[in-house]
């Protein structure tokens, strides 16, 4: 049965191939988005399909956002977030005020006009520097970086309006989602600057020691859990890692990403920065039981499919 599906920051990395997923399932997708950090080259190719449509609109943007809502959405994905270490850490006030006030504005129009469902992205990053590992949903959570808390406010306002109100929420805690199409510049993720540099001849730069650890998520993974989280009752009111559950160094995804790239390189390391997260690792017992999902691309797997897309996708000069 054909519904009508919102996704803000529909032009960003996962945003984007979540509209693809959903219009390959027979929906109407409506991408809203902003482009202060989506791009156009990433939903091009989904511009000629009838039942794609794009709003420039920014989540600030209440009233006219609303309108947009009027037209009948049946399902909202909200995607939209300031993101990346540098961006969030240069401007703060910007990323309190799109993933606080932002998603109360999307919430609020998702509430007055009758959706039915509302999967939010979170993110791993409200455990702050966790005080368990691997991080459970009901571990103590240790946020205090502006990205962090505005995140964590985000779930409290999706489960207080669960709660309030009876609109059917569930934040999903993404844990270092990487592939195909993620930004590869400066302000973006670890994986793509990477692959990137090494693709380029230069060594990856790793920032401390590199015995720092992540657990790295590829995107098809990501999407088919998140898509999940909109079918199930058993997520409503919700906060679900979406994660491997394995551990894995900086300094041993630089080597792998340097051995697939065929180059004579050797990881260069920098002074480690300031409020450097040391451990990632998702527990995803709730994730398998409520979702019934299981990642299904171990980190190789995934980091091929990557470099094959950068290898064939090289920025434009």
């Amino acid at each position: 049965m054909k519904k009508s599906i919102l996704v803000t920051g529909g032009s960003g990395f996962i945003g984007s191939h979540l509209c693809e997923k959903l219009l390959a399932g027979g929906n109407h997708v409506v991408c809203l988005d902003n482009f202060l950090t989506g791009s156009m080259e990433n939903i091009r190719h989904l511009m000629e399909n009838k039942e794609f449509e794009l709003v420039r609109c920014d989540i600030m943007e209440k009233a006219k956002m609303m309108k947009v809502f009027k037209n009948g959405v049946d399902l909202v994905f909200h995607e939209a977030a300031v993101v990346g270490v540098k961006l969030t850490m240069e401007k703060p006030k910007l990323v309190l005020d799109a993933n606080i006030t932002g998603t109360r504005n999307v919430l609020d129009c998702a509430l007055d006009s009758g959706c039915k469902k509302f999967v939010s992205a979170s993110s791993s990053e409200v455990y702050g520097e966790p005080v368990e590992i691997p991080e459970k949903e009901d571990n103590v959570l240790n946020a205090k970086l502006p990205y962090a808390v505005a995140k964590l406010t985000g779930e409290k306002y999706c489960r207080a309006y669960y709660d309030e109100h009876g609109l059917n929420t569930t934040s999903l805690r993404y844990f270092n989602v990487y592939g195909p199409r993620q930004n590869s510049t400066p302000y973006g993720f670890v994986v793509g600057i990477f692959i990137q540099r090494a693709l380029e001849g230069k060594p990856p730069v790793i920032f401390g020691d590199g015995t720092q650890t992540r657990d790295f998520t590829y995107i098809d993974d990501c999407i088919k859990a998140t898509i999940l989280a909109s079918k199930s009752n058993k997520a409503e009111g919700e906060y679900l890692n979406i994660g491997t559950g394995v551990r894995v160094e900086i300094k041993d995804l630089a080597e792998r990403i340097i051995g697939m790239s065929s180059k004579n390189l050797k990881p260069e390391f920098a002074p480690e920065r300031e409020h450097e997260i040391r451990h990632r690792q998702a527990d995803i017992t709730k994730m398998k039981k409520i979702l019934g999902f299981l990642p299904r691309f171990d980190l190789n797997r995934g980091l091929k499919l990557t470099m094959d897309w950068y290898s064939e996708n090289p920025p434009k000069k």
